[in-house]
């Protein structure tokens, strides 16, 4: 049975009291969300019974949630490199990681993160057949359909506990897309995938006409079914367009049948969208698909700032999350440029946290607040060892500390002697204990 077919029998899992007691919430509120679908928890059947395995819950009224990418590409290869990467995800504070590998061995690298990762792991599988298809020589159109459902059962049977699926790239709204004004057109790989495979086939997508089948191999392996929006806007002006919204209403309609199925599911959201218009997507995604978690790929904010774009992901990711996003993924700053390597993800993953509990602290999700006052207190101490344990980054935190050598080792080098905290500290009782005076 999956975490969504005992909700409704008002059972209540292992699993639900771990995310009830991770997020300070009662079980039974998180079995009532799962039940109407407001809440998923992403974890395979296959995987759940490991003790280092992290259980998490995305949703209504849970702390927001960071997906960190990993993966190879066609151009680089290294096995090593991606175990250093989910490495540094992990650590810098991710909770859950996609392998999104399209070069070498994929399953091999597949199979490499669910042994070694703690976190869920989610993928896209129609990379895995498209790959397989083009190395074979042959169009990418010609993936075969047997083919992909094969391969979606085969990484589920191994363990994955979220798998994104481009159900709503359909035929009619790929035909609206060829008349359509977008400038960037399709930005999704896996989107572009199955146009492709539309347009040389003059057939539907297997995924949308065959997504009952896909719903078996979700119910039987407990899989959470991350609904792609493989035509997303890849430009601000391409954004809430009337092939977006296409999209998302369709999905609106499959997360419907999945909740009948018993599969847990969720939507996946825009990637380019005007600061102006993200609420409004937001709204949007929770009216169409009754409230299902919202996983949004930023959304980055401006399409000027290559180099920086973890910092646009943050700004967009603080606002979708909000204004009522479940699940931010990361970007991190070789976004547009080259395939991120470790440091680029340990930024990616800390950009998008800040984001994400800035959101929490907006939301009132509980304890988001109480963790700002933690740190808070320690700066008007000067407790420098307690700034750094409540640190988003406490490696990041103890780095730059080294670099201040102030003459008076309780304050720091931006005010020195003139230390503000310093000079008030009559006026609080808080501060009259002793400042730690290690300089650490």
């Amino acid at each position: 049975m999956t975490q969504l077919e005992w909700a409704k029998k008002k059972k209540i899992t292992s699993e639900m009291r771990r995310v009830a007691r991770n997020e300070g919430l009662t079980p039974e509120y998180i079995r009532s969300c799962i039940a109407e679908g407001t809440v998923v928890i992403p974890v395979n059947v296959k995987r759940h019974q490991r003790n280092k395995l992290r259980i998490i819950g995305i949703g209504k009224g849970l702390r927001t949630k960071v997906n960190a990418n990993i993966g190879s590409s066609p151009d680089k290869v290294s096995l090593a490199e991606e175990k250093s990467k989910l490495d540094a995800a992990i650590e810098a504070g991710a909770d859950t990681v996609m392998d999104l590998s399209t070069g070498g061995d994929i399953g091999k690298i597949r199979r490499m993160v669910l042994q070694r990762s703690i976190l869920p792991v989610g993928t896209v599988p129609i990379y895995q057949a498209a790959c397989e298809t083009a190395r074979k020589g042959k169009k990418i159109s010609k993936m075969n359909i047997d083919g992909i459902f094969r391969i979606i059962e085969q990484q589920a049977e191994e363990g994955v506990d979220f798998m994104t699926v481009h159900c709503g790239v359909t035929r009619r709204i790929v035909e609206t897309l060829r008349i359509s004004r977008r400038i960037t057109g399709i930005v999704s790989r896996g989107g572009a995938f199955l146009a492709q495979w539309i347009v040389d086939n003059n057939g539907e997508n297997p995924l949308y006409e065959q997504f009952d089948r896909l719903l078996d191999i979700a119910y039987k392996y407990d899989v959470t079914l991350s609904l792609g929006d493989g035509l997303r806007p890849g430009c601000l002006a391409d954004a809430t367009d009337e092939v977006q919204v296409a999209e998302l209403s369709v999905l609106g309609e499959l997360a419907k049948r999945a909740r009948k199925r018993n599969v847990q599911v969720m939507i996946e959201g825009p990637g380019h969208v005007p600061l102006n218009q993200i609420e409004a997507n937001v709204l949007l995604e929770k009216s169409l698909c009754k409230g299902a978690p919202f996983y949004v790929l930023g959304p980055l904010v401006t399409d000027v700032a290559p180099g920086y774009d973890h910092i646009v992901c943050a700004i967009g990711g603080a606002i979708a999350a909000a204004s009522g996003a479940d699940f931010l993924c990361y970007v991190t700053p070789a976004e547009h440029l080259r395939l991120p390597d470790v440091d680029d993800v340990t930024e990616g993953v800390i950009a998008t946290r800040i984001a994400a509990h800035a959101a929490d602290v907006a939301k009132g999700v509980k304890g988001a607040l109480n963790w700002d006052i933690q740190i808070s207190k320690a700066r008007g101490s000067l407790d420098w060892k307690r700034q750094e344990k409540f640190s988003i980054n406490p490696k990041k935190f103890r780095e730059e500390r080294k670099k201040s050598k102030p003459k008076d080792i309780r304050v720091c080098t931006m005010c020195g002697e003139f230390c503000a905290m310093r000079q008030s500290s009559f006026l609080s009782k808080e501060t009259k204990r002793s400042p730690d005076k290690s300089g650490a």
